[in-house]
C-alpha cells in the first residue's frame, strides 16, 4: 500500500454520494507498501478502505480481483469485501483513477514474526488455495517467470548503484532459476504477496489476509515458497527452519504438497525471492520524489536468494 494520488475533500465526498455507506468522518493516507493509493476511511456508516489502482494492475483485470475477493469471502475466507455503489458497481472513478471501496478488517500485522504466526498463515494459504479451486476465471501472472526477464533488464543498467556487481549476480541466478523452473506442479489461484504486512491478527488469531491486488493464476506451490520468504527468515536474515515446519505442516495439514512439490520448493523459493529482489530494486530506483510510499531495501531479498540457491533440497526447509 501507499499513497501516489492525492484525493480532495470535494473529490471524496463527490464519490461517496455513489454509495450508500453515509458521509466521511475521517480520512487518511496508507504509507506501507510499494503499489497503489490506499486510504483509511471512516463514514458514518463505519471503517472501510479506499484504493486507486495506480501502477501494475491492468485496470480490464481489476474486475477479476474484485470477484475473487467475493469468491473466497463465500468460501469462508476472510478477507475484505468490495463495497457495490448504489449502480451496483463495485468498481468506479476518482481523481483520474480506477478506485475501489473495500470493507476494512480488525486486526494487526505482525511486526516481528513469531513461531506462532506461522501455523496459522500456512493454514490461511491452504484455505485461500482449497477455496479458490472453484473460481473458474484465471488471470495469468505477470510477475510470474516469464515477467523477470524484462524487469531485470529495466533494472540491470543501474543495478550495481545499489551492490557492485548485482547486475551480472542476478542474470547469473536468473539463468539458472529458469532453467530448472518446474512446468507441471498443480496450478490454482495464489495470493502471491502473502507478506507479513497482509495478514491481521486479533487476539493472538489470525482475523484476515488483504491485498490481493498481486493474485493469479499460478503453480499453488510458488504461494507456499513466497510465503516461505517472507515469514521464515531472522531480522539477520538466517533463515529459522522451526518457523518453516510451523508452516509447511500446518499447510499440508490441510493440502498436502505433493512428492514433486516438495522437491521443487528450493527452485520455488529461489523464484520467488528473484521476483520481490527485481521489483524491489525497480521501485527504489524509480519511486517519484514527495510520493507516500515506504520503499523496500532490495538487499534483504538478495541475501534470501543466497540461501535458497545454497539449499540443497526440501530438507532445508524443515520437511
Amino acid at each position: 500500500m501507499a499513497v501516489y494520488t492525492e484525493v480532495t475533500d470535494d473529490a471524496l465526498a463527490a464519490f461517496l454520494a455513489g454509495y450508500d455507506i453515509g458521509t466521511a468522518v475521517a480520512f487518511r493516507g496508507i504509507a506501507e507498501g510499494v503499489e497503489n493509493s490506499n486510504y483509511s476511511l471512516r463514514t458514518t456508516a463505519g471503517d472501510f478502505i479506499l484504493t486507486l489502482y495506480e501502477k501494475r494492475v491492468d485496470p480490464s483485470e481489476l474486475p477479476w480481483f474484485l470477484g475473487l475477493m467475493e469468491h473466497l469471502a463465500s468460501r469462508a475466507f476472510v478477507c475484505p469485501q468490495p463495497v457495490r455503489g448504489r449502480d451496483g458497481q463495485a468498481l468506479r472513478h476518482l481523481a483520474g483513477r480506477h478506485a475501489a471501496i473495500t470493507t476494512f478488517l480488525p486486526g494487526v500485522w505482525p511486526r516481528r514474526v513469531r513461531v506462532e504466526h506461522c501455523g496459522p498463515v500456512g493454514a490461511a494459504l491452504a484455505s485461500l488455495h482449497l477455496a479458490g479451486a472453484d473460481y473458474a476465471p484465471t488471470r495469468p501472472n505477470a510477475l510470474g517467470p516469464l515477467g523477470w526477464s524484462p524487469l531485470l533488464e529495466r533494472t540491470r543498467h543501474r543495478a550495481d548503484e545499489v551492490v557492485p556487481d548485482l547486475g551480472a549476480t542476478l542474470d547469473l541466478a536468473l539463468s539458472s532459476i529458469l532453467a530448472a523452473w518446474p512446468t507441471c506442479l498443480p496450478v490454482g489461484h495464489v495470493h502471491a504477496d502473502m507478506f507479513p504486512d497482509n495478514v491481521f491478527f486479533l487476539n493472538e488469531q489470525l482475523s484476515g489476509v488483504i491485498d490481493f491486488y498481486f493474485a493469479a493464476t499460478d503453480i499453488l506451490a510458488y504461494d507456499v515458497a513466497v510465503c516461505l520468504n517472507a515469514w521464515c527468515f531472522e531480522q539477520d536474515f538466517s533463515f529459522n527452519v522451526t518457523k518453516a515446519r510451523a508452516l509447511l505442516t500446518a499447510y499440508q495439514a490441510l493440502r498436502p504438497l505433493s512428492d514433486a512439490e516438495r522437491a521443487a520448493l528450493p527452485v520455488l523459493c529461489q523464484g520467488a525471492a528473484i521476483r520481490f529482489l527485481l521489483t524491489r530494486l525497480f521501485d527504489w530506483l524509480n519511486t517519484p520524489d514527495g510520493a507516500l510510499v515506504t520503499r523496500k531495501d532490495p538487499v534483504e531479498y538478495l541475501r534470501r536468494l543466497r540461501f535458497h540457491l545454497s539449499a540443497r533440497d526440501e530438507h532445508a526447509y524443515g520437511i
